[in-house]
Parts: structure tokens; sequence; C-alpha cells
């Protein structure tokens, strides 16, 4: 039944894309497995729950800040030699950790550690989405980036566990060096990639901070990117910010377990790939207005959360949620990469990522406060139409609809001039 796939002409008949993907898959892997050994040596040297939660927001935040900047490099140089750098740089600082005994490792250095993380961060997530047009012919893009989120996102789930069967059975020295062994096998993955001839060959005349402010120029010309990127930073701040805080911790107080927590974020994923794999199949007209609607369907997590509920309903709640997350996995990146001329994409991943999830990390330590002044089902509720509202209004945006402008193609004011 798979040999279909890797027929001539087929998505992975393409040996670039099947490196890519199984180095994603990897790196992954790894990168989600990380923070838990992370987690351990934290409090094994005695740190607190403040200490750590200031150390995890800090991969988080170095990445947002330097996202700008990662994308400028992405446009400059071949994207396989930025994911190669990452993934090398990443492996390079998982291993540092095994050097220095966990019970004295200063805190600081745990934390530097993170940043340089984070770092690369900023680099490697723009170049892994700007590659695939140079890997795949156009009329796969949109399967190429489903079968790239779902490994991703099922990566993600099977990291923490892989990293906590280590941890307990070697210890975390032995979960850091898995973790570094993954990131430099993804990045030999990447070494026999071809990606063809560079798309932004750069001369003298090019400035860093021009480049910069051209990226968020190119977002800003594509206006129903623009809006859709300011509606996910107020919708991960607000909705999902708070959900990822009050799922453990209703779950936890409810059924005196951490399972129900983890099976419905499972159960989230699995909808998500199958919502992403019916979108693939489907004829859409209208990919944005598929999206935000479907997208809607998120606010059964918060809702289902308001009220006491089983835990059977809970996980019912969650994987219907889940179907909200596939629109955007189908049409997402393959609108943006078809849209978008080659030369500035690196830029406009980075400014998707800084824009999407640069507020996340205020929502979540304003959970708890809001929980405080407004009370718990309250909030929940509140933001469940929050969620409902931005998705009404974002769809009075030119373009949102259709994923699609009415505009030609962006060229920067020196080629205008030039033509």
């Amino acid at each position: 039944m798979l040999k279909k796939y890797f027929e001539p002409g087929a998505l992975f008949s393409y040996r670039a894309y099947r490196n890519l993907l199984i180095s994603s898959t990897i790196t992954t892997i790894a990168m989600s497995a990380f923070p838990i050994a992370l987690v351990v040596t934290v409090l094994d040297a005695g740190g607190s729950a403040s200490t750590l939660g200031l150390i995890l927001a800090a991969r988080v935040l170095s990445g947002v800040l330097l996202a700008p900047v990662g994308g400028v490099w992405v446009d400059r140089l071949p994207r396989k030699t930025m994911l190669i750098v990452a993934d090398g740089f990443r492996a390079i600082m998982g291993s540092v950790v095994i050097f220095i005994n966990p019970e004295n490792i200063s805190m600081w250095i745990l934390g530097g550690i993170v940043v340089l993380m984070g770092v690369s961060d900023a680099f490697g997530g723009p170049a892994s989405g700007a590659i695939i047009p140079s890997l795949l012919p156009d009329q796969l893009l949109p399967s190429g980036n489903v079968v790239n989120g779902i490994a991703k996102r099922t990566s993600t789930i099977v990291g923490p566990g892989i990293a906590g069967i280590i941890v307990v059975s070697l210890g975390t020295h032995a979960t850091y060096i898995a973790t570094s062994v993954f990131f430099f096998v993804g990045a030999l993955l990447l070494i026999r990639i071809d990606e063809g001839p560079r798309v932004a060959p750069v001369g003298k005349e090019s400035h860093f901070m021009n480049e910069m402010r051209e990226g968020l120029r190119v977002v800003w010309y594509y206006r129903w990117i623009a809006a859709m990127i300011i509606m996910a930073s107020f919708q991960l701040m607000m909705v999902i910010g708070v959900e990822d805080v009050l799922l453990p911790v209703i779950t936890k107080r409810d059924f005196g377990t951490a399972v129900v927590f983890a099976t419905a974020v499972v159960l989230f994923s699995l909808g998500g790939a199958i919502s992403a794999i019916i979108c693939i199949k489907a004829k859409v007209k209208n990919p944005g207005l598929v999206s935000v609607v479907v997208w809607g369907l998120f606010i059964f997590a918060p809702l289902v959360l308001a009220f006491p509920a089983p835990k059977e309903l809970i996980y019912l709640a969650y994987f219907a949620a889940g179907f909200s997350i596939g629109p955007w996995e189908a049409f997402w990146a393959t609108q943006v990469q078809r849209e978008v001329p080659a030369k500035y994409q690196g830029r406009v991943f980075a400014i998707d990522y800084m824009g999407s999830i640069g507020l996340m990390p205020l929502g979540m330590a304003l959970a708890g406060p809001m929980v405080n002044l407004f009370g718990e089902r309250e909030l929940l509720i509140g933001v469940a139409v929050f969620h409902l509202l931005i998705c009404a209004v974002v769809l009075f945006v030119p373009g949102v609809k259709q994923m699609k402008s009415t505009k030609p193609p962006y060229y920067s004011q020196g080629e205008q001039s030039h033509s």
C-alpha cells in the first residue's frame, strides 16, 4: 500500500525531502526531550519552581527576539547550511551539560545553555519552512508540508516519553548524550540534500537592517498573512496560553493523576493529524475560510475545562479540538510558500514564528493572576468567546478567506527601479 508513495513523482520519491523529513523528526524528538532532562537537572540542583519557569521561558524568549535576525540569514545563505549549523550547535550545547556535575551546576550556566538553544531555534525554524519549496514540485507542497507537520507533532509527543524512560533508567547525563546524538545525526542527514541554486545572492548594496525591515514590509504587503499572524498572536496568548496552564492543573486536581492530561494531549494531536489528512484529500476553494472556521473548534478545550466533566468527555472534547489545527497544517505553509517570492520566505517564516508564539509565555504567566481576578470558570468561558470573536473579525480582511492576495508578487524598491 505504501509503495505508491515511493513511485517516481510521488512524495517520497524525492530523496532530499525524505532526508529532511527524517532529520526534522529526529531533531524534534531531541528538542522535546531536552527540556525533560533540564527539569530534572534544575530540581536536582536545588532550583525552585520560579527558577525553572524562568529558565524554560528563556529559550522561547531568545528564539522569538532573534527570529528576525535568523530570517535574514536564512534568506542570505543556503537553507540547508542554516539547518546543519543549527542542529550542530544544538548538539554541542546539549553535550556541555554532560561534563558538569548536575548537583553543583550553576543556574546561570543552565540558563545560558537554554538561551543559546533558543538562538538556534531562531535560525533553524525559518529555514525548515523555507527550504521545502526547493525540494518538492508545487503540486506536492501541501502533502509535503502536512506530512512534515504531522511528523513534528508526533515527535513532540514521543520525545518527552523517550526522555522520561532514559532519565529513569540511565539518568540525565545519558539523556543529554542521546539528545546530542539525535541532533548530530539530524545534521548529517542534511548534508546530502541538494536544494538547488541560492534564491537571493546578496550584493554589496545589501544592508542587514534594511533586510530585516523589508521582511516586515513583505508581511504587511500580503495583508492576509499579517492579519493571520496577528490573530494567532492574540489567540495563543489569551486562549492557548491559559488553556496550556489550566489543563494539567484542573485534571490533576479533579482526577488525582497526570494520565488524563497526557491522554488529552495525545488525542488532541491525533485529531489534528486526521483533520490535516482530510483537508489534503478535499478540494478546498477557500482554504483561509476553512482554516479560520475550523480553528473555532478549539473552544471545546477551554469549555470542557470550565465545567465538571468525566474524563471521557474531556478526551472527546480534546479530540474534537484537535481538528481545529488540521487546516493550518494543510494550508498555511503551502500558501505562504506559493504567495511569497522564495528569497523572502525565510524572513516571513521568522516573523510568523515570532508573532505566533511571542506573546504566549505572557499568557501563560498571566493565567494564574487572571484566575484569581475573574475566577476559573469565568476565565475559561471568556477566552472561548474571545477566540470566536477574533476568528470572526479576521475574516473581514481582504485575502484571508482565499489565503491569496490580489496584488502582484512583492518586489523590493531596488528591483522595481531596475525593471
